[in-house]
């Protein structure tokens, strides 16, 4: 690579290490009901908040309670986001006189962004009214962001209360983090994005004419304010069809470090904040090591093979070794490569290339990484409950290599955990070998597939890898706007998400009203670097075991067949 390349990739691992010892206190104390600088602003927000819905802020649950309201919320959400779209083209704010969202794709998208997937069957700026952009879904990308994280801080309670029936209340939990984390963190980046072009406005299209004479339609709407969440709630869902490619959403080097910086910083800075609330720091930098080394390995991989470019396109006498094909050209193969493996490795799911068009295992690393539940470093909350889910695994392993009951900052894991921890792992890989099996049988599906052989397969299994894991981004190659796939992609988004959510919870529940034990000599130490080397190993292992004959059949026998 070339000395620009490593220069970006060095300035987005500087920016991320920073922020996370600077953002993670102030996440710490915005979760654990703190003082932050917003509170006279946001403190009488809030109360106005809990006085309309109804909720007493100072009643916890017990995670059944919270489970239920989390499901009511989602599924209310869902019904009121299908609905707006049904109904968009009879609603104002509706500049380019759209209409009504066809009933399958209603379905897909409202599933889609009330799951934090952002997985798009549609163009944003022909299919979406104005007023569905900013009252539906850039909404969605706030509170399913909120409902992430939500979940990640109940599970940190199980783990640091002592024989405690609840582990918070739903309802404040997503209020605060609303209101206190990605309100005023989307409002910052939505001002420094349009300082730079990209575009915020009302106005439909626009239409000019060239200086060939002819006629073009500009597209304006809402960009900077979505863009903004779309990035920091790790959503992924951009308003236009060509997603953070377009220049009305990403016009320069700038922009793009900005948002690679913003899809990662919460992800990265929840780990130190995990270190603050269990009361050990060492805990959170174990946590952010194995998720950092992950997503490092992942973007040189990505990085490298598409600076190197594809050798059969060499032969031919190409004096470019990159692959340039789906590439927009301000930004090329390198910084292509740098944010597959950031918007994969988190459950972001943005694009400023055709994963599509990546050599044979340059696609394969944005895949892997979703294979592995995006906890490199995953998606705002979701990331860091569900390496704290293999961080369970990984020192039940350990235990029984010692002989002794593992533990995991004081609290036994046992058969009850495991068995959730078990289920946990297993739901995913189910929905997408199940679904991607089905699907590459049937006619119908088959029929969707832009190429045939392995790279076919790859499109299917990264269509439903992305689903379930709740990625959103895709192998442009497969149409999936049909009835098909928008009801069987959506029903794997909701799936993906509340199976596990509810695991997570129920782990919760179980874990906070155990009794701590004290640290003896025996226990196996969770804060070092010895145990995130092997909490890595563990989420390469299991991971590496439950795909690779898919994956041996897909990128791997493509890589081969060139």
């Amino acid at each position: 690579m070339s000395g620009a390349n490593w220069l970006q990739l060095l300035a987005l691992v500087g920016v991320v290490v920073a922020t996370t010892r600077r953002l993670g206190p102030y996440l710490a104390r915005a979760l654990d009901g703190g003082p932050t600088f917003g509170d006279r602003v946001f403190l009488p927000v809030e109360r106005v908040v809990y006085r309309i819905v109804g909720v007493d802020p100072s009643r916890e649950q017990p995670w059944t309670v919270y489970a239920l309201s989390l499901l009511a919320f989602s599924g209310v959400s869902v019904l009121g986001l299908f609905l707006l779209q049904r109904l968009q083209g009879a609603l104002f704010l509706n500049p380019t006189d759209v209409a009504g969202v066809p009933p399958a794709l209603a379905f897909n998208t409202a599933a889609s962004f009330v799951t934090n997937t952002n997985w798009q069957n549609y163009g944003g700026e022909s299919t979406m009214s104005n007023l569905t952009q900013m009252s539906g879904l850039a909404v969605q990308n706030f509170v399913s962001a909120a409902v992430g994280i939500a979940v990640a801080v109940a599970l940190i309670r199980g783990l640091t209360r002592r024989r405690s029936a609840t582990i918070g209340n739903f309802w404040v939990d997503v209020t605060r983090v609303t209101t206190r984390v990605l309100l005023p963190g989307a409002a910052v980046v939505a001002l420094v994005l349009a300082s730079q072009g990209v575009v915020q406005n009302l106005g439909g299209f626009t239409d000019a004419t060239t200086v060939e004479g002819a006629s073009q339609s500009i597209p304006g709407g809402p960009i900077a304010s979505q863009e903004a969440i779309k990035e920091l709630g790790t959503n992924g869902g951009g308003p236009y069809n060509a997603n953070s490619a377009h220049p009305f959403e990403n016009p320069n080097g700038f922009t793009n470090l900005l948002e690679m910086w913003a899809l990662l910083a919460i992800p990265f800075g929840l780990t130190f904040a995990f270190g603050r609330l269990v009361g050990d720091q060492r805990q959170g930098w174990a946590l952010f090591a194995a998720m950092f080394v992950l997503w490092l390995a992942s973007a040189g991989v990505a990085m490298g093979f598409e600076v190197a470019g594809n050798p059969l396109v060499e032969e031919r006498g190409a004096t470019d070794a990159g692959n340039y094909e789906g590439k927009e050209v301000r930004f090329g193969p390198a910084a292509s490569g740098l944010f597959a493996a950031s918007t994969t490795g988190t459950s972001t799911g943005s694009v400023i290339a055709a994963h599509d068009s990546f050599t044979p295992l340059g696609g394969a690393v944005p895949l892997v990484n979703i294979m592995l539940g995006e906890v490199s470093p995953g998606g705002v909350g979701a990331g860091l409950y569900g390496i704290l889910i293999f961080a369970l695994l990984a020192v039940f392993i350990a235990g029984l290599m010692v002989g002794r009951t593992p533990e995991y900052l004081g609290k036994k894991i046992q058969a009850t955990e495991m068995k959730l921890v078990v289920l946990y792992l297993l739901i995913v890989p189910t929905l997408i070998l199940t679904l991607a099996s089905v699907s590459v049988v049937l006619a119908n599906p088959k029929s969707s597939i832009l190429n045939p052989g392995a790279h076919g397969l790859s499109e299917v299994v990264y269509a439903f890898t992305s689903a379930a894991n709740n990625n959103g981004s895709a192998f442009g190659g497969l149409t999936g706007n049909t009835d098909w796939y928008n009801t069987t992609l959506g029903l794997a988004m909701l799936a993906g998400r509340f199976l596990p959510i509810v695991l997570v919870l129920a782990i919760a529940g179980s874990l906070a009203r155990k009794q701590p034990v004290p640290t003896t000599a025996g226990t196996f130490p969770t804060g070092t670097p010895l145990f995130a080397g092997l909490l890595v190993g563990v989420i390469l292992i299991m991971v590496g075991l439950t795909y690779f004959p898919v994956l041996a059949l897909g990128p791997l026998l493509e890589q081969l067949g060139i």
